[in-house]
């Protein structure tokens, strides 16, 4: 892997293949062009500086972007709304691991068409708060608050969600 070896030109390659998928997902979270190129070029610099930490074995480099461009919109959207989670780990060996978080496991393993297709399997009222969570970022208080439904209520449509995810991605 050149990145991992500092070759400027396998970056460069690397930006030219994935640069717009990246753009996308910020844009759809923070619906901002400014803030979007921000997160992007945010996550493209922590892999360059961080390179040589990288472990093929671990995971497709796409997947790992997409999760650090997703981690700095949601940061931006936080604290933009003064809510920046305290202490949030800066660190490749942190966003390349394994994550307990079924969200975090789709991301990193799958495609974005097949995503969008699961998403769209599942039923309005579990969708609209994997939604509300994963692109909006907002917290399980937020969502029950916008949805009108009691917290507990929204922790088990999540948790039902993530459930169904696993099985129609194949992460049983």
């Amino acid at each position: 892997m050149g990145i991992r070896k500092g070759d400027p030109d396998a970056l460069e390659e690397f930006y030219d293949r994935t640069s717009k998928q990246a753009f996308g997902l910020a844009y759809r979270i923070l619906g901002n062009s400014a803030s979007a190129e921000d997160a992007v070029q945010e996550a493209y610099l922590m892999i360059w500086r961080q390179g040589s930490k990288l472990d093929p074995t671990r995971g497709r480099l796409k997947s790992l972007l997409m999760t650090i461009v997703h981690r700095r919109a949601i940061d931006t959207l936080r604290s933009e709304r003064g809510q920046r989670a305290a202490g949030a780990p800066e660190d490749l060996d942190y966003l390349a691991g394994t994550s307990p978080d079924p969200a975090e496991r789709v991301a990193l393993t799958m495609d974005r068409e097949d995503v969008r297709s699961a998403l769209g399997s599942l039923p309005a009222d579990q969708r609209s708060p994997v939604e509300l969570a994963f692109f909006n970022g907002l917290t399980h208080v937020e969502i029950s608050e916008k949805l009108g439904v009691p917290l507990g209520t929204v922790k088990s449509r999540l948790r039902l969600a993530m459930g169904k995810l696993r099985i129609a991605l194949g992460n049983v």
